[in-house]
């Protein structure tokens, strides 16, 4: 079986895709705002880090820089909608909360906003500022992680597909789909996938 196939040169590009859509929470809870990101991603496991790249236009730049702090809350497909929304509009301009009914909620850790329909938030706190050009790279410690208990099975494991999450590919939405694979089946034998795809 032919496995290559013939590429077409294109000008260097923010190409990489698929990647997380993800609703980023900042300010604080009296006065939160809410930016959809999707240039994200885990940095670091020990101690947990990820990053957000913001533009330095952004509104919400300006309130992680003041506060050094901001949640990640992922985006299960009912969320979809306000989550495009919370891309497009700037809270300069209005409360996103407000509009789009969404439930701001205080972390347990950080005290920072947060968006209580999202089945998981990740609690920010900012270790480092990289200016890269037209963004700004923030890095940041994760402290504290919320998952909903409909993810959790009775002996605390979360099943993350029952999270129904969003994945942005080059300016579309998309669902996860089926399982193709998981960490290490490619040396665990095609029953144990089976097995696994039947769950």
């Amino acid at each position: 079986m032919q496995r290559f196939v013939q590429k077409q040169a294109l000008k260097p590009s923010t190409f990489l895709s698929p990647v997380p859509a993800v609703m980023v929470t900042c300010g604080d809870p009296e006065k939160p705002n809410i930016i959809t990101l999707a240039w994200a991603g885990t940095v670091n496991s020990e101690p947990p880090m990820l990053s957000i790249s913001v533009r330095k236009s952004r509104y919400s730049h300006g309130l992680i820089k003041k506060t050094g702090t901001f949640g990640v809350n992922l985006v299960s497909q009912g969320l979809c909608w306000e989550t495009d929304f919370c891309g497009v509009k700037s809270g300069r301009d209005l409360d996103k909360f407000q509009a789009t009914g969404l439930t701001c909620v205080a972390s347990p850790t950080l005290k920072i906003p947060m968006i209580a329909e999202s089945p998981v938030h990740l609690e920010c706190k900012v270790r480092q500022v990289l200016e890269l050009g037209s963004h700004d790279l923030f890095i940041a410690d994760i402290v504290g992680v919320q998952v909903a208990k409909s993810l959790m099975d009775h002996k605390g494991t979360v099943d993350m597909r029952k999270a129904d999450l969003v994945a942005y590919n080059h300016g579309e939405y998309y669902s996860l789909g089926k399982i193709l694979g998981f960490f290490g089946y490619s040396i665990a034998g095609k029953d144990v996938l089976k097995r696994r795809r039947r769950t």
